[in-house]
């Protein structure tokens, strides 16, 4: 909780899904780039994308609540996330 270094990725990270959310037609184009240096560069397993999907839809359905985060919003937001997990995956295979 008090990791400077890790609050600052967080911010990051959740930058990058705006940036997807703002180009929803090209996410795969748009992370291209970031899945080169998790693959090559920095060897993240991907799988640590998948869980980290997971952990972010529990925090936003935890923070707008099931009158907003309902199961239509769910399926809709995990279908976003997998498509960007997919993008970021996409160097590794």
């Amino acid at each position: 909780m008090g990791n400077a270094k890790v609050g600052n990725h967080g911010k990051v990270v959740m930058g990058g899904l705006d940036r997807a959310i703002k180009n929803m037609d090209n996410i795969k184009g748009v992370y291209k780039d970031l899945s080169v240096m998790h693959s090559e560069k920095l060897h993240v397993d991907p799988d640590n994308f998948r869980l980290l999907s997971d952990c972010i839809t529990v925090v936003v359905a935890e923070k707008f609540g099931p009158h907003v985060f309902t199961p239509e919003v769910q399926e809709a937001w995990q279908k976003f996330l997998n498509v960007v997990t997919s993008a970021l995956s996409r160097q590794y295979h």
